[in-house]
C-alpha cells in the first residue's frame, strides 16, 4: 500500500514512515499500533524488517510495548502527578509537606549503613568513603498508581550530633527536620533536577515503559552557617511527574563600597 523507496536500511525507512505517520497524528497518541501484519501488508518488507523497525522506534521513545497487548502510540498526556517541592511550617514550627500530600509506602522503608561516593561526596560537601546512615523507600502516589524511589543519606558526624537520628535513620524528613531545628540549626534547602536514563532496578522498581527517563532530585538540607546536614534523592519517571517550585527573591548582596 506504501511501498518503501527510500535510500538507507530497510527497517530505517519503515521506521521513518511509521514516525511520520505518528507525527503526522495518522496514528493518535495512546492508540495502538497496526499489527505486524498490518505493517507487512501497508509497507511490503518481512517480519523481522517490521520488527527491527518498531524495536528502533521504541528506543527512540514513540512506542511502548504492553506485555500480551502489543505496541502503542506513547501517550502525550498531561503528568500523572505534580510534585511541589515546597517545604511549609506549622505555627508550632513543625515541617509539614505541601498540601498535605502523603505518599504510601509500598514496601518497609529499608535501613542500612553505607558511605559517600563521589556524587554524594560533593553534594554533603565531604571526601569520598565517609560512613552514612542510609534509608531507602518505594513510595506509591494513591491517585494516580504513580511510584517514586526515595533515599535519605545522613552522614555520621551529623548523626553523632543528633543521637535520634542515629536511632531512627528510617523517619520521615519531615521529622529529621523537626530534630536539626530543636539542635539549634536554622535550615534552607537546595536542589538539583536532572534527566537521565534509569537502571535496570529502578526501572524495574518504578515500572517504566521502554525508553522513560526519570527525573533524579538532589535535596541538601543545609544547617547553621550553610553546613550540609542531609541528603534526599528523589527519583520519579518522566513520563508521569512534573515537579512546582515557588521561587521567591533574594536580597541582592550589599556592594562594597570603592576605595
Amino acid at each position: 500500500m506504501t511501498e518503501i523507496q527510500r535510500p538507507g536500511a530497510l527497517y530505517q525507512q519503515v521506521a521513518a514512515a511509521i514516525r511520520e505517520a505518528i507525527l503526522k497524528g495518522e496514528f493518535a497518541p495512546g492508540a495502538p499500533l497496526p499489527s505486524e501484519a498490518q505493517l507487512i501488508e501497508r509497507y511490503k518488507v518481512s517480519r523481522p524488517t517490521v520488527r527491527n523497525a518498531v524495536a528502533a522506534l521504541r528506543a527512540e521513545g514513540l512506542i511502548e510495548v504492553r506485555h500480551g497487548k502489543g505496541s502503542f502510540v506513547r501517550s502525550d498526556g498531561q503528568p500523572s502527578v505534580t510534585l511541589d517541592r515546597r517545604i511549609s511550617r506549622t505555627p508550632e514550627g513543625r515541617f509539614v509537606m505541601p498540601n498535605g500530600a502523603v505518599w504510601d509506602e509500598a514496601e518497609e522503608p529499608t535501613p542500612y549503613r553505607s558511605h559517600t561516593t563521589t556524587a554524594t561526596g560533593q553534594l554533603l560537601e565531604l571526601g569520598e568513603e565517609e560512613a552514612l546512615f542510609g534509608c531507602d523507600r518505594l513510595l506509591t502516589d494513591p491517585a494516580s498508581g504513580t511510584r517514586a524511589m526515595h533515599r535519605t543519606l545522613i552522614p555520621f558526624e551529623v548523626a553523632e550530633e543528633i543521637p535520634s537520628l542515629a536511632d531512627a535513620p528510617d523517619q520521615r524528613p519531615a521529622s529529621a527536620y523537626w530534630l536539626l531545628t530543636q539542635a539549634g540549626h536554622k535550615l534552607w534547602w537546595s536542589e538539583t533536577v536532572r534527566a537521565r536514563m534509569p537502571l535496570p532496578d529502578e526501572r524495574t522498581a518504578l515500572k517504566l515503559p521502554d525508553a522513560t527517563p526519570i527525573l533524579h532530585l538532589s535535596r541538601v538540607t543545609h544547617g547553621t552557617s550553610g553546613r550540609p546536614l542531609i541528603l534526599e534523592e528523589l527519583r520519579v519517571g518522566a513520563d508521569r511527574a512534573e515537579l512546582a517550585y515557588r521561587i521567591t527573591a533574594d536580597k541582592e548582596p550589599a556592594r562594597r563600597a570603592q576605595g
